[in-house]
């Protein structure tokens, strides 16, 4: 009986040990969808802002064709006590930091371009058009899905910040890689004509 006993306080002794101890620590948050790479983007630095300038202004390019199937969506589905304009100023929006990202990928890779040792805009060039592909949807792709793929879109996380980084090292690497920069010594006086004696 006594066993039986001890071991019943045993037991509710450890429930309330249990019962007093802080929570657990909450699981470590999930990596930042940065970590994840773009379908399809190259995996080096200077082509994936290459990439990712062609698939922005892809983007860009398109709102004219797409902004009236955006407006008949947003028409038809509206939420309560939403106004179509208020709606309609976000593509405005995204459209101003759409460009802005543009300047910011081009400025990247003009660095990077005068701070390589080799000329790499050929690879630049191909990645542009690469990036720039995935609005090509083929004939199947209708006008709403389109649109819809083109209202739900924004660049990969990843290419802002390895723009930046991208620009920031060539800038201070490019210095030491400029082969035609440096200075020709002054060329020496011409000798003075003697007069003949």
């Amino acid at each position: 009986m006594s066993l039986a006993f001890a071991l019943a306080m045993f037991i509710q002794a450890q429930s309330a040990a249990d019962a007093a101890a802080p929570p657990p620590e909450p699981a470590a948050a999930e990596a930042p969808r940065e970590s994840a790479w773009p379908s399809g983007a190259p995996r080096d630095d200077y082509q994936l802002v290459a990439w990712c300038y062609g698939a922005l202004r892809g983007y860009v390019d398109l709102h004219d064709q797409v902004m009236p199937e955006v407006t008949r969506i947003e028409s038809s589905f509206r939420r309560p006590g939403s106004r179509l304009e208020d709606d309609l100023k976000v593509y405005d929006e995204q459209q101003k930091q759409a460009r802005r990202d543009l300047e910011r990928f081009r400025s990247a890779m003009t660095a990077a371009e005068k701070a390589s040792l080799r000329p790499i805009n050929a690879l630049g060039a191909d990645a542009v058009v690469k990036g720039r592909s995935v609005w090509n949807g083929g004939p199947d792709v209708t006008k709403a899905r389109l649109a819809q793929e083109w209202m739900s879109w924004t660049p990969p996380a990843r290419c802002r910040t390895t723009a930046d980084s991208l620009e920031q090292r060539a800038r201070l690497m490019g210095p030491a890689f400029k082969v035609n920069a440096e200075e020709e010594a002054p060329a020496a006086p011409a000798p003075a004509d003697k007069p003949n004696p």
